[in-house]
């Protein structure tokens, strides 16, 4: 197993933590390389494979952006583009490869509801996760014939330090609680266990599928964050226009 993202001090509490789960030190490795660095990508991904011949992928990487349409700039969008889709796509091409040599396997991406649902004032962030979620659709169709499986899962609203600031606002997270017909926040666990099997011989006839893991947030409405952005957005649109 190797656990690769930006940070090399977030690898290594990750890596103490299987550790501490009851992972074999031995068998987990790390690689520092930035999802947009097809170079850092690649190597990183071969370097895996040489320590020991992949058969599973997951792509995880992920920012997210708030703020008006109309006041987007063209260097947030990217961002938020290069990591949460490009990044996907980068790992989904050098794993696949790595796959496909070893006699195929399993690929997972870590999408959104915001991939389905619209939120407003996170343009950029739902489009990043809506073309995810026809990279891994396409990906299902054109590499089945290699012995790959891609599927998704579109997290709701989950317990990490990415969306702390969505739980702390009260009005916000009880708007995301009302709703979810399963009211409560999701787990990293959640998540995992739904890639987990995703990847597993169980889906071994599953394809192409984004797996809502969101309470059932995905049955109803995406968020209201107007609260969130209000005391620095003073001229936010409201949610809709005036009877004329």
């Amino acid at each position: 197993m190797t656990l690769c993202g930006r940070t090399v001090d977030k690898l290594e509490t990750a890596k103490r933590e299987l550790e501490d789960g009851g992972v074999d030190a031995s068998k987990v490795s790390i690689a520092a390389a930035d999802v947009g660095d097809e170079d850092a990508l690649a190597s990183a991904i071969a370097g895996a494979n040489e320590r020991s011949p992949l058969t599973t992928i997951i792509a995880n990487a992920g920012v997210g952006s708030a703020g008006p349409f109309l006041g987007t700039e063209l260097a947030q969008w990217q961002h938020v583009l290069d990591t949460n889709l490009t990044g996907a796509f980068l790992t989904f091409k050098h794993g696949g490869r790595a796959l496909v040599a070893n006699g195929g396997g399993s690929m997972c991406a870590v999408s959104s509801i915001a991939g389905s649902h619209t939120h407003r004032f996170m343009t950029a962030y739902t489009a990043s996760k809506a073309g995810l979620n026809m990279v891994v659709r396409n990906a299902a169709d054109e590499l089945g014939a290699l012995g790959i499986r891609v599927n998704g899962v579109a997290p709701g609203l989950v317990e990490t330090d990415i969306s702390q600031s969505l739980q702390d606002d009260e009005t916000v997270d009880a708007d995301y609680l009302i709703n979810m017909p399963i009211s409560r926040h999701g787990t990293t666990d959640d998540i995992g266990a739904a890639v987990r099997f995703l990847c597993s011989p169980e889906a071994s006839w599953i394809t192409g599928v984004i797996l809502p893991v969101d309470g059932g947030h995905h049955l109803r409405r995406g968020p209201n964050i107007d609260p969130l952005l209000a005391p620095f957005v003073p001229d936010l649109p409201p949610p809709s226009a005036p009877n004329t």
